[in-house]
């Protein structure tokens, strides 16, 4: 089984697929990877030979920022606006939505299951 920086990549798998496992590559990062490093695509990972899984390796490890590296760096930014109290910042600290989506009708996920009001007893 192939492993890049931590990850075990699936064998069965194109190239260009199995690379987005890594959290932070997706398809179109995968396909530039591939175009710098003049490796087909297309072939699957079990049919790499070494020199190709050690040219992938060494670029991604220089170029690209993956996995715990840049979930502490999503971490960071959200923490900054969270300290600094920004709008963005707020709405993170609240759980809705961040990037103005509406929140009267959907938004589920983000508002969490519903929570029922009783309405007014009449006297």
């Amino acid at each position: 089984m192939a492993r890049i920086s931590g990850i075990n990549i699936p064998e069965n798998k194109r190239g260009l697929i199995a690379l987005t496992y890594i959290f932070g590559i997706g398809k179109n990062i995968s396909k530039k990877i591939f175009d710098l490093i003049k490796i087909n695509q297309n072939t699957k990972v079990k049919n790499w030979s070494d020199i190709e899984l050690n040219n992938i390796r060494k670029f991604i490890n220089k170029n690209i920022k993956i996995e715990g590296e840049l979930k502490n760096e999503n971490r960071l930014d959200i923490n900054r606006l969270l300290d600094i109290k920004c709008y963005r910042g707020l709405r993170h600290k609240i759980g809705l939505t961040v990037r103005g989506q509406k929140t009267k009708n959907n938004c589920r996920t983000r508002k969490g299951k519903r929570k029922t009001i009783a309405k007014k007893k009449k006297s």
